[in-house]
Parts: structure tokens; sequence; C-alpha cells
């Protein structure tokens, strides 16, 4: 699932970020204190009116009065912001929601928050090294892991390979196919 993360404020897991964007505010829209917001979130339903979203390195709360699609993006409106002057302020900011208000995923789903800086450990005991990077290739993910000495890793996100996840430990076991030895 494709959420990023924003570390600027603490979280009620450890490790886990506070916030996560949603969205890039890009320009007003309208008479009405409108602005349209580049979707940045897998979960672009949840953005409804009474919710509140988190604007900016400071996390400046506004509450959405309306929404409504436009294009592949939403055209937003908040309380208290009922002119273009109003929402200026806003342009070119990250929008954000707390990691806390996520939905809950299915069994043996994870955020991609959840997944980036796990250490990664072969069936064989062999530690592979960290996940840096999460490369959405449309059929399934692949993950980029980068061992000690700088060398990355590609592996698939696929049932064969990926063995366990433990969020707990920060661990992902896996198993390399065709006899890969690193």
């Amino acid at each position: 699932m494709s959420e990023h993360s924003s570390d600027s404020a603490g979280s009620s897991n450890i490790g886990e970020p506070a916030f996560l964007v949603v969205g890039k505010f890009r320009h007003a829209h309208g008479l009405h204190g409108e602005i349209l917001m580049e979707v940045e979130t897998d979960f672009p339903e949840r953005l409804v009116a009474g919710t509140t979203i988190y604007v900016g390195n400071h996390h400046h709360p506004l509450r959405i009065r309306t929404r409504r699609k436009h294009k592949n993006s939403l055209l937003l409106a908040f309380d208290g912001i009922q002119d273009p002057e109003g929402i200026r302020n806003f342009i070119n900011q990250l929008a954000y929601v707390p990691t806390g208000d996520l939905p809950t995923l299915p069994e043996g789903e994870y955020y991609h928050h959840q997944i980036l800086g796990m250490k990664v450990v072969s069936d064989n005991g062999c530690e592979l090294g960290l996940i840096v990077e999460i490369l959405e290739t449309g059929a399934n993910d692949v993950y980029v892991i980068r061992r000690p000495d700088g060398v990355e890793i590609l592996i698939p996100a696929i049932n064969p390979v990926i063995l366990d996840i433990d969020l707990l430990k920060g661990e992902m076991l896996v198993h390399l196919l065709n006899g890969l030895i690193v």
C-alpha cells in the first residue's frame, strides 16, 4: 500500500511515523476557497467532509468542508476558508493524515512505511541488509535491499520469496529463488 511518511512528530508505535502523506496541494480553484489536491494515497475515499488533514511541515490542521473529484485529483474546501486568498498559503504544501487514522489492512498486507527500514534475513540464516526502497511495478512490488557493503539486491514481494514479516522485530524472512547466494 502506498503512503509516504513524515517523521516530524512522535508516534504511538516506536519507529513508526506520526503522519503519512495523502496528497499535495497544487492551486486554488474557483472563488469559494477550493484547492486542487494531487492524490498520493491508495485510500482517497477516507478524505470526506468532516475529516481533519494536516498541512505542511508544521501539520496545520484543516477540516474538510467539501470534497469532489476532478480528473485524477480532488477539489477540497475547508472550514473557515471561503475565498481563494485564504487557501493560497497552502499551495505546493503536502497534506497528511495521522498514522493512527489509517484503515486496518487485511492479514498479510502492509503499508510501505511498515516495510521500509526492515532487516531482511534469508531462510539459510544470512543477513541480507535493510529495505531502503519499494518499487511499484504493477504486477507486484519489488523490495530494494541494501547490504552492509552498499550493494543492492532486488527481491520480488511474492509468496514464494517472502516467508514471514515480523513487524515487532522489524524483520523479514525471505527465500532466495534460483539459489541466489549473497
